[in-house]
């Protein structure tokens, strides 16, 4: 394991800006942040990297990568299922 300091938020059922703040946290100790979310999530991933880049960019963050895919799980009835996954980066702006 490398202990490159590159940390991620997982997004999950917790109101919005409990992401929001978390990932601001995080982004004043490192250069950069992943938020990730599969399935229901996503949409919630998508607006809490918009409002950290709209709402705070004259703090300097922006939008790096995104990443896109599924994983295949097991539901509870025994299928396998396909479940989409996004991962966003949020950066801190050079200078």
């Amino acid at each position: 394991m490398s202990t490159e300091a590159r940390d991620t938020i997982f997004i999950g059922k917790k109101p919005l800006m409990a992401y929001v703040t978390s990932t601001l946290i995080q982004l004043a100790n490192l250069p950069a942040v992943n938020i990730k979310a599969r399935g229901l999530s996503i949409g919630r991933a998508v607006d809490v990297a918009q409002i950290i880049a709209r709402k705070t960019e004259n703090a300097g963050y922006s939008i790096g990568n995104i990443r896109i895919g599924s994983e295949s799980l097991e539901s509870q009835d025994g299928r396998t299922r396909n479940v989409s996954t996004i991962e966003i980066e949020v950066k801190r702006n050079a200078g």
